[in-house]
């Protein structure tokens, strides 16, 4: 008789700034099988690539929070490199993700491409990679289509630009909506208990239980 042991899922990460944004794309990879995803790979693919060889994982998705350029700019050519397919945004990300070469145009930036996912993702939807699970979370007010990811075993959630340390994404770009942040964050991201540790789009990491505390932007929020 062998013995069966039930270990936790356990996760590695490296965050790749891209782009003048900085943006923090991430590599997330499951420890126990080495598969990888990328998520948010808005440019610099080349960094990216490299990031990928040094960890020595195997990636088998690009997982897209949201639509703006410095999130998905450099996904489409990634897919080229990787061979892998793209999932997400939600779909109302669509018309953003169809005019990110116009976008980059108007912030000086070159090299970036229009992409079409293979899966959009709606709320309630999950993804996996190797031994790792996230809850999909539709969080609209930054952008129409933003998702938060969701992993209820290790307390863990990537956040795109949704809440930050500090503040929230801006609501100022096309299809954004400061109400509409406000209660995306009331009603589905403080839910998620204190405990939860949280990467964002942009600076560094947080708690929700830190910003709900701290954060200005949620003074009265329960």
């Amino acid at each position: 008789m062998t013995e069966q042991t039930n270990e936790a899922p356990k996760a590695g990460a490296s965050i790749i700034p891209v782009t003048p944004f900085q943006q923090n794309c991430m590599l997330l990879w499951c420890e126990q099988t080495k598969k990888a995803v990328v998520i948010d790979p808005g440019g610099d693919v080349l960094d990216i690539l490299n990031a990928i060889k040094q960890a020595g994982v195997k990636v088998e998705h690009i997982w897209l929070t949201h639509g703006h350029v410095d999130h998905a700019g450099g996904a489409d050519e990634l897919r080229e490199h990787l061979k892998v397919p793209i999932t997400g945004p939600h779909i109302a990300d669509k018309f953003l993700l169809d005019h990110v070469v116009d976008s980059a145009r108007r912030y000086g930036l070159t090299g970036l491409r229009n992409v079409t996912p293979d899966t959009w993702l709606e709320e309630g939807d999950k993804v996996s990679v190797g031994n790792l699970t996230f809850e999909l979370l539709h969080c609209p007010g930054h952008s129409p289509g933003s998702m938060v990811f969701f992993n209820p075993d290790m307390k863990f959630a990537i956040m795109g630009d949704v809440l930050f340390n500090g503040s929230i994404g801006r609501t100022d770009l096309p299809g954004g909506d400061h109400a509409t942040l406000l209660a995306s964050i009331r009603d589905k991201v403080l839910p998620l208990g204190d405990e939860v540790g949280f990467i964002c789009g942009h600076g560094p990491g947080s708690t929700i239980g830190q910003e709900r505390l701290t954060n200005p932007f949620l003074n009265g929020m329960a």
